[in-house]
């Protein structure tokens, strides 16, 4: 019978947030495999743990990706786990994940802290919807192109940023998507852990003068669907009625429903539609 995959969250900055699961699991397995080892042998030594490590990263996550599966297949448990958080969030395990599931290699999970969901808990922002961004791409037309979609984006959002970046991160947020809310959550579950909440251009005008420290988590207000509907609006009342019409009529709406659709569009009645038609 084939092992087990075991995706183990690692505490994000507490160690007491390991659970007492993941200790167990850890012990158990046949091979851990760690993002860093050598950042992971702290955390192994620290709770007594033994199981041999092996490295699994970014960099070699294809290669060793196929090499794990093959000792899954052979009958072995291995643990994956990352530097800090869930494995397969904004982590190559997602990778190891997908050849398991083609090779018919169980994955399981053993939940705890990541820090997506807590930043998001702590910010004072909307949590019952939110979109999850990880890192901004380093390529710039490629962020570009994750800021445009972003623009229109009523859910919270989460997006990750290293100290050293986050000025230029929110520069760049300022520039895109305008002054909205923002909390900004360092060092989570330590001891010096702080929540930011602020707006965009107050915290651009505090970090210009303060260093920031610690990775960051930054939660953003979403758009409100009241903002969309004003912006849809104001573009449809630069374009002229007859030419809204016909917006319509080319896609092959018939003339009444089309005139409907123009009075909502503008947020008026039909009857001011067909007025002003009438007098073209």
């Amino acid at each position: 019978m084939p092992g087990i995959l075991y995706l183990c969250a690692t505490p994000i900055g507490n160690l007491e947030d390991m659970t007492f699961r993941a200790v167990r699991i850890l012990k158990e397995v046949d091979l851990i495999a760690a993002e860093d080892t050598r950042n992971s042998i702290k955390l192994l030594n620290h709770f007594e743990i033994k199981t041999p490590m092996t490295s699994y990263h970014e960099y070699n996550k294809i290669e060793k990706g196929h090499k794990l599966v093959e000792r899954l297949l052979s009958g072995e448990d291995i643990a994956l786990i990352t530097d800090a958080g869930m494995p397969g969030i904004s982590d190559p395990g997602e990778e190891l994940v997908k050849m398991c599931q083609e090779a018919g290699v169980q994955v399981t999970a053993v939940p705890g802290a990541c820090a997506c969901v807590t930043a998001l808990t702590i910010s004072g922002l909307s949590t019952r919807r939110f979109a999850f961004e990880a890192f901004l791409p380093t390529d710039k037309k490629e962020r570009q192109a994750v800021l445009e979609e972003l623009k229109s984006e009523t859910r919270t959002v989460v997006i990750y940023e290293a100290p050293h970046r986050l000025v230029r991160t929110l520069s760049i947020l300022q520039e895109t998507l305008g002054n909205r809310r923002i909390s900004i959550c360092r060092e989570l579950t330590k001891k010096h852990e702080t929540v930011f909440a602020t707006t965009i251009e107050e915290a651009l005008l505090y970090y210009e003068n303060q260093e920031p420290k610690g990775e960051c988590v930054m939660v953003i207000e979403g758009k409100s669907r009241e903002e969309i509907r004003n912006e849809e609006r104001a573009g449809w009342e630069e374009m002229s009625i007859p030419d809204h019409m016909d917006h319509y009529l080319s896609q092959g709406m018939d003339r009444k429903t089309a005139m409907k659709q123009v009075a909502k569009d503008r947020g008026v009645g039909k009857r001011e539609i067909y007025q002003a038609l009438l007098e073209e």
